[in-house]
């Protein structure tokens, strides 16, 4: 066995046993905290599963968190840590919008065009803090987290002076044309054509990666800078590109989050899926093929913990301990490396017993 199948299979094994250990912790502090603990656990875990809405919300939240943690892996794969895919998304959101409301096109025509304009307005944001970097050396951490704040207010600057319905009583846009709303998959829910999206997104950002000349650059110069510029790679430009089509991706899912869930912008605040998508793509070891797996166990949490407030006395906020002890597992390098090295010094010791 080569070296990236046994890295594949222990990242699959990590993720599995990352989820069986979260699952154990929301029991425990179940056991701990509530004076209904069975009412509770099984709100949380199979509440979610106990009708076709329910397992329609899973696949609606796991949408926009595919594409943000797909953001947040090209990032990370070239070695930097902006965390721009928030802002990012939240400005792919009123791009989609300005679109949905402003323009009048034919049915199939109208979401690309609104999704385009997301994904313009996404990498836009997400070049602002690798020109700060590659200009002057301005760490793309701070600067992406104050742009995040900057676009919040931004965006809904635009919509609350410019894109307001007047009838409303709270911060609420028009409406978006029907032209522009991405149709729904599955009757009952509102599953949209986002999520066959989103999957083949993941497939095309493993390509890329894997794959492609470009996505080799980006995993280079992330694993080692130095070398790639003895060999005559341009780092810097591969590390604003690599923002770009970040940004780009994760405007793109805020506008597919928009066009297929809703009619008009109703946000006073951004949604949170840009930091969401951290913990997604640590979960899934910075491969996209196991993206669709570690946002629909998200999603999962996030249903079940709000089913399980509903329904007992434990709040939907231990939701973010779960999250916040999955970052800390994934992110621990110790976790199964000593399985790792053994399926390697087994692997090396069989190849060189076939000379």
């Amino acid at each position: 066995m080569k070296t990236p199948s046994i890295d594949r299979m222990v990242d699959s094994v990590k993720l599995i046993l990352v989820i069986l250990v979260a699952c154990l912790l929301v029991s425990v502090i179940i056991l701990l905290v509530s004076t209904e603990p069975g009412i509770a656990i099984y709100s949380f875990f199979i509440g979610p599963f106990t009708s076709l809405r329910r397992i329609g919300n899973i696949l609606e939240g796991a949408i926009p968190l595919m594409f943000t943690a797909l953001a947040v892996i090209i990032i990370f794969r070239s070695g930097q840590f902006s965390m721009i895919s928030e802002g990012s998304f939240f400005i792919g959101i009123l791009g989609a919008m300005m679109v949905g409301i402003s323009f009048d096109l034919p049915s199939g025509l109208h979401p690309l065009v609104a999704i385009l304009c997301a994904g313009l307005l996404g990498a836009m944001a997400a070049a602002i803090p690798a020109f700060l970097k590659l200009r002057w050396k301005v760490s793309e951490v701070v600067t992406s987290i104050m742009l995040n704040y900057v676009i919040q207010f931004f965006v809904i600057y635009m919509v609350n002076y410019h894109f307001r319905e007047p009838l409303a009583s709270s911060l609420a846009s028009l409406l978006i044309k029907d032209t522009s709303r991405l149709p729904v998959l599955i009757p009952g829910t509102k599953v949209h054509l986002g999520l066959l999206i989103a999957l083949a997104f993941c497939a095309l950002v493993w390509f890329f990666i894997f794959r492609m000349k470009t996505g080799y650059k980006i995993r280079l110069v992330g694993d080692n800078p130095s070398f790639s510029r003895y060999v005559g790679i341009k780092t810097s430009m591969v590390i604003v590109s690599a923002q770009v089509i970040a940004g780009a991706i994760a405007g793109i899912g805020g506008g597919i989050e928009f066009l297929g869930m809703y009619t008009r912008f109703k946000w006073t605040s951004s949604p949170g899926y840009g930091w969401t998508g951290i913990a997604v793509a640590l979960l899934a070891r910075s491969n996209p093929m196991l993206v669709p797996v570690a946002a629909l166990f998200i999603a999962y949490l996030n249903v079940g913990s709000g089913i399980m407030a509903r329904s007992s006395d434990v709040s939907s906020e231990i939701v973010l301990i779960i999250q916040g002890v999955i970052m800390l597992l994934i992110a621990s390098d110790a976790l199964l490396q000593g399985w790792r090295q053994r399926l390697i010094v087994s692997s090396a010791t069989k190849e060189g017993g076939n000379f």
